[in-house]
């Protein structure tokens, strides 16, 4: 019974910081309490994704009237 438990706590403890990965979609090794990025920095590369989709829709949107011009 002693060797159950000693399994159980085991496994408790390799198990924990495994779910916490797989729960955040991490690597499974990698560190469960590695600082996270800082708020300010995830926002500008989100803004700056956001930036360029839209300019890329702009130029999609825009192209058939500056084809028509230029003829």
């Amino acid at each position: 019974m002693k060797k159950f438990f000693y399994g159980l706590i085991v496994g408790a403890i390799i198990a924990f910081p495994l779910g916490i990965n797989f729960g955040k979609d991490k690597p499974l090794l990698s560190n469960p309490l590695a600082a996270k990025p800082d708020l300010p920095e995830k926002v500008k590369e989100k803004t700056e994704e956001a930036i360029q989709s839209t300019k890329e829709a702009i130029h999609e949107a825009t192209k058939p009237v500056k084809d028509s011009l230029k003829k």
